[in-house]
């Protein structure tokens, strides 16, 4: 019984052990004070050490983790800190700038929702605190910034996601959501510098983030890295195997390899059919993959040429320049196709776009080249008017002229309509005019370069078809159109030499 009672008997707390406790609590405080001083002067890591100190002295003093929250919150260390400041209110309900702080770090982490009830946990106990009031309406307008951007990222409209996202983390910004959301959009938009720069910083501070993992293999997959990609989005997966975004992506990746490689494979082969439909399939798999894309459409462009389907190559490396408008390659086999189907200024046009991109002695040339088709594209076509092919014999032009000629001279039309008469009359001079050129070896030549046949004392303006015929027909009785035949007479000696050395010896044109 005696030794129950003594068991029961609570000892009073000695002399000793109460100056104990105020030394401990003396020493806080000086621990605090110090705290206070380094985080007046903004050295944040001493001020840490002395209010974890001061905690370490007296763990139940929720003033000191109020204190060592702020300083975490001014480190960036908002998950930590919210921690301190959790602890802090859950010591005194009723520490004001504990629920402030502990909403302040939620809404830095993005979690808007719980800062809204910690601000108003905050007005509850003062009313006309007025920071209290301020972070309720910045939480709030976080909340509404989540709501847009979740609309806008169904509808596709990155830009105003991102804008969003921009707004949310002037408030929030360690939410790792909010930069992950801007990043995914960043790289949507083509923007992959941006996007791997965000995905990069949280991967520094947390390389196991599966999204910021997936974001980061997203912007190589979208330039055209597929290899590498694969390797990002397996690694998401491996962190977090549940995640769908990255297991698309994974899937799309490595099917999109493998079409476009069977397609290059194909082609060069010379399997231009399988090729084509293997680049088609290729396309479909993911319209998102803009530079991927651009690339297959070219290669289908490529083979629509070599299957002298122009109008589709042109059509295919169009769509190409429009997915990436700094894709050479693209530029210039349109303009190849351009040049094929006598496009001559939507050739030129490629040309100059290219040569503007890449100064090279190649791409001047082709150029160059371009420019002198279209020069000769505007002007008459003199192997057409006669008729005859660009590599015609002399002995060809000749006897094309002497058939245009007649077929084309004003006299055979003479009971034809005015209107008949005026064209027969245009192309009998344009005749006289292509044989003049073509005939003579020295404007022959300057014609086929593509040079100005007026410089040189060769100026076309003055030409006179009616000239060349004469010297062919002329005289008294030398020419005449008889029942619809033409018919020459030989009997002038002035003009046989000139005769033979246009029709040679027969008599009858």
């Amino acid at each position: 019984m005696a030794a129950a009672a003594e068991c029961d008997v609570v000892m009073a707390a000695t002399e000793p052990e109460l100056l104990d406790d105020e030394e401990a609590k003396r020493e806080a405080e000086s621990f605090k004070e110090q705290g206070n001083a380094y985080y007046a002067k903004k050295d944040y890591n001493e001020a840490y050490n002395y209010y974890t100190k001061a905690i370490d002295k007296c763990p139940k003093n929720a003033s000191y983790y109020g204190n060592r929250a702020a300083t975490l919150m001014m480190l960036g260390r908002f998950r930590e800190a919210l921690g301190d400041a959790q602890q802090s209110v859950r010591l005194d309900d009723s520490f004001v700038r504990g629920h402030l702080r502990e909403g302040k770090c939620h809404l830095s982490l993005g979690n808007a929702m719980a800062a809204c009830r910690s601000f108003q946990r905050a007005l509850e106990l003062d009313h006309k605190n007025t920071q209290a009031q301020q972070e309720f309406k910045n939480a709030n307008a976080v909340m509404e910034y989540e709501k847009i951007a979740e609309t806008d990222f169904e509808k596709r409209d990155f830009r105003k996601v991102v804008f969003c996202m921009d707004r949310a983390l002037e408030f929030a910004p360690a939410c790792h959501r909010f930069k992950i959301l801007k990043a995914e959009c960043l790289a949507m938009l083509g923007r992959y510098p941006e996007a791997q720069s965000v995905a990069s910083d949280i991967l520094r501070m947390d390389s196991t983030n599966a999204d910021a993992l997936y974001v980061r293999g997203l912007c190589l997959y979208y330039e055209d890295c597929i290899e590498k990609a694969v390797q990002f989005f397996v690694q998401a997966l491996r962190m977090a195997p549940d995640h769908e975004k990255a297991c698309i992506a994974c899937r799309n990746a490595k099917a999109l390899k493998a079409k476009k490689e069977d397609g290059n494979k194909a082609f060069k082969e010379g399997n231009y059919k399988l090729a084509y439909e293997l680049y088609t399939e290729a396309l479909g798999i993911d319209p998102n993959n803009i530079k991927t894309n651009a690339k297959l459409y070219c290669n289908r462009g490529t083979v629509n040429s070599k299957l002298r389907k122009l109008d589709d190559a042109i059509e295919d490396c169009t769509n190409a320049v429009k997915l990436d408008d700094t894709y050479i390659k693209a530029y210039l086999r349109r303009a190849q196709c351009y040049m094929d189907t006598e496009q001559y200024e939507e050739a030129v046009r490629d040309y100059e776009k290219v040569y503007q991109t890449e100064k090279t002695k190649e791409h001047k040339q082709l150029l160059k080249n371009a420019q002198l088709e279209l020069k000769r594209s505007k002007r008459k076509d003199y192997y057409k008017i006669l008729g005859v092919d660009k590599n015609a014999s002399e002995d060809e032009i000749k006897k094309a002229y002497r058939k245009r000629a007649l077929m084309h001279h004003p006299d055979r039309h003479s009971g034809a309509s005015a209107e008949v008469q005026k064209e027969e009359e245009k192309k009998f001079k344009e005749v006289g005019e292509a044989f003049t050129i073509l005939s003579d070896p020295k404007k022959k030549t300057r014609y086929d370069s593509g040079q100005d046949l007026d410089e040189e004392g060769m100026n076309m303006g003055d030409f006179d078809a009616n000239n060349i015929f004469k010297a062919f027909f002329g005289g008294p009785g030398g020419f005449s159109f008889e029942g619809g035949y033409a018919r020459c007479s030989w009997e002038f000696p002035d003009h046989k030499p000139l005769l033979r050395q246009l029709f040679g010896s027969q008599r009858d044109p």
